[in-house]
């Protein structure tokens, strides 16, 4: 049994990322106020969330042992592989096709075997980001594909 390194250096590593964003943002941007947020009062607020969640993470991380375990590969490049293809796709099939690949890809290595509840999946995440972002924000991106 060995100290709990991956939640004491990811949770730090997550906890300083934030600080960082946070700090810059204050550098570099006005923060306004609530009644007239600034370019600054997200990212600032985003950056203290992130910290304090790191900050979460890592703290008990102290006291706590556990077994070295192995890195997951192929969890962290089919994320990320999932978030790249996102950022390629979204202004060829709009928001909503580029949004049900994504879902598709990530959780194509998800441990839990079967096709239906990554079809169940990909139409609730879908559903939602056409709640939030097209009706609920407005957002001006494509939503589907250019022709459409």
């Amino acid at each position: 049994m060995q100290r709990d390194y991956y939640d004491l250096i990811w949770g730090g590593i997550l906890a300083l990322l934030g600080l960082g964003v946070a700090a810059y943002a204050v550098a570099h941007y006005d923060f306004g106020s609530l009644r007239r947020m600034g370019p600054g009062f997200f990212p600032v607020l985003l950056g203290i969330g992130l910290a304090g969640l790191g900050t979460i993470i890592a703290v008990p991380a102290f006291g706590r042992t556990t077994e070295a375990r192995a890195f997951a590969w192929p969890e962290t490049i089919g994320v990320i592989g999932s978030l790249l293809l996102f950022g390629l796709l979204l202004n060829r099939l709009g928001l909503m096709g580029s949004t049900a690949i994504t879902v598709l890809v990530a959780s194509s290595v998800a441990p839990r075997k079967g096709i239906l509840w990554r079809l169940v999946l990909t139409v609730v995440v879908t559903a939602l980001v056409w709640v939030l972002f097209v009706l609920g924000l407005d957002m001006s991106i494509p939503v589907w594909p250019q022709g459409y």
